[in-house]
């Protein structure tokens, strides 16, 4: 993405592929430290994502020696461990923001979030998540997620619904393995994700290959209960394909039920809806088109990497750091 801005320099972990996949769209460097031990986010680049030559590998012995403009957290550990054991002490009082992708998964009204630091930026992924974390003394902002349009095309000539979660089996009732088991008796659908054959899916397909593969499904099926705005809705619609979900959580500010998707609480009116579009492939395409509308003008990536941009230039004009021009 080209600007008239000179690139800022961040480091951070490789801890979810897809939003860095995105994030490295803006106008950035971003330096990814890598380790032999393969622990939590010091995987580098990886294999999976197509990312350009702005994001930079740096084996974890030379991260000091690297001159960056801000440290951008991503899990407890990197904030609470890591910044100490591989950060200079110069480093770390860098401009430093904490990139929060879930909401609170103990009380989900109560639970202090990590970063109670006044110094140390949040940056939510939804309304909701801020809505819930209390992060004490520490500045909060929200980022709505930014996503590519692909150049796959919704034609929904499988009959039948496609469900995206890794790990569905090991992570139960609040992905809604549940609900997704129970559906499935009455619904034809396909789970893709890591690890998902053992449960009847049919395991991962990389990011890469997904618009592709899901563009033939009737519909998306997301059976979550409670989690963040997943990058995977985002991304079916963006391809053109209705979704059909909960009412909970950041999807209520995304999905107008019966005008841009199916949403409810209710599973039994869930099923309802997905046996509609499965018998009337012209209302899923009607959905479908304006739950896209409504993701290229809320998701748009120019949108998201300005959003991030402005928010590391002001946290660094905050610390008394020279921004870019």
């Amino acid at each position: 993405m080209e600007s008239k801005h000179p690139k800022i320099k961040i480091l951070s972990w490789h801890i979810h592929g897809s939003y860095l996949y995105y994030l490295s769209q803006g106008n950035f460097e971003i330096y990814l430290p890598t380790s032999e031990k393969k622990s939590e986010g010091y995987i580098g680049r990886g294999t999976t994502f197509p990312f350009g030559d702005n994001v930079i590998e740096v084996p974890v012995g030379d991260l000091q020696n690297i001159q960056v403009d801000c440290i951008l957290f991503q899990t407890p550990r990197n904030y609470k461990v890591d910044q100490y054991e591989i950060l200079s002490e110069q480093q770390r009082q860098l401009p430093r923001i904490y990139l929060e992708h879930d909401p609170p998964q103990e009380v989900p009204t109560d639970t202090r979030h990590v970063v109670e630091d006044p110094e140390v930026t949040v940056a939510h992924v939804t309304h909701f998540n801020r809505l819930m974390w209390d992060c004490g003394a520490a500045p909060t902002r929200v980022i709505d997620h930014g996503v590519i349009v692909p150049p796959a095309h919704w034609n929904g000539r499988l009959e039948k619904g496609i469900v995206v979660i890794n790990n569905l089996n090991e992570r139960g009732r609040r992905l809604g393995l549940d609900i997704f088991l129970e559906v499935r008796k009455h619904v034809p659908l396909d789970l893709i994700g890591m690890d998902t054959k053992k449960i009847g899916g049919l395991g991962e397909i990389l990011h890469p290959q997904l618009p592709d593969f899901i563009k033939d499904y009737r519909f998306m099926f997301n059976p979550i209960r409670y989690t963040s705005l997943g990058l995977a809705v985002i991304e079916a619609m963006m391809v053109g394909l209705p979704v059909v979900g909960l009412a909970t959580t950041e999807m209520v500010t995304v999905i107008r039920d019966g005008e841009s998707g199916i949403l409810n609480t209710n599973v039994e009116y869930l099923i309802a809806g997905m046996k509609k579009l499965l018998n009337d492939q012209d209302l899923a395409a009607k959905l479908g088109a304006s739950g896209k509308q409504v993701v290229i003008e809320r998701f748009n990536i120019d949108r998201f990497a300005k959003d991030w941009y402005r928010l590391i230039a002001g946290v660094m004009r905050e610390k008394n750091v020279l921004t870019p021009a």
